[in-house]
């Protein structure tokens, strides 16, 4: 099975400040790592040991929490990926705007999947924060959000 690579490149800005670009390239290694590669031992080893404050309610606090609940949706799911779209950065903040499926054969296919915004803080180019908002596209994933979607995995503020 080939997972998609975020091509850093493709994305690079020539308005972005050194660190911003600094930090867009820290969360491009780590989403393609953990969300596209499922390397959950280079992700726990390179990202674990910081402070990260997670404010998707659905998923276990900290790199941590967030690794065993990939680790739980690609035991289900193992083609699952990510296709980033665009890259924002602002500050200490990167946006991912992303085509998420579940099936190698849905990549690219745009009625199938999810539309993902993923906003990371960091500091000092360590990451600290996330928020996404998830839109499911079709009936699949929207009765997939249904039947998940009411777990709560920490109390951190969605905000």
């Amino acid at each position: 099975m080939k997972q998609p690579r975020i091509d850093v490149n493709k994305h690079l800005q020539g308005s972005w400040t050194k660190q911003e670009t600094e930090n867009v390239k820290v969360v491009v290694d780590f989403f393609q790592k953990l969300m596209n590669e499922h390397n959950f031992e280079y992700t726990l080893k390179k990202y674990g040991n910081a402070a990260y404050t997670q404010h998707n309610r659905a998923i276990p606090n900290e790199i941590t929490g967030l690794v065993g609940y990939v680790k739980t949706l690609t035991k289900r799911f193992p083609e699952y990926s990510f296709d980033v779209k665009k890259i924002f950065a602002d500050g200490d903040f990167v946006v991912f705007h992303s085509h998420t499926t579940m099936k190698e054969k849905h990549r690219g296919n745009e009625k199938k999947g999810f539309i993902i915004t993923d906003t990371f803080r960091l500091e000092n180019g360590k990451l600290v924060e996330h928020w996404d908002a998830i839109q499911p596209i079709d009936f699949f994933s929207r009765l997939l959000v249904l039947m998940t979607g009411g777990s709560i995995g920490n109390n951190n503020p969605t905000f």
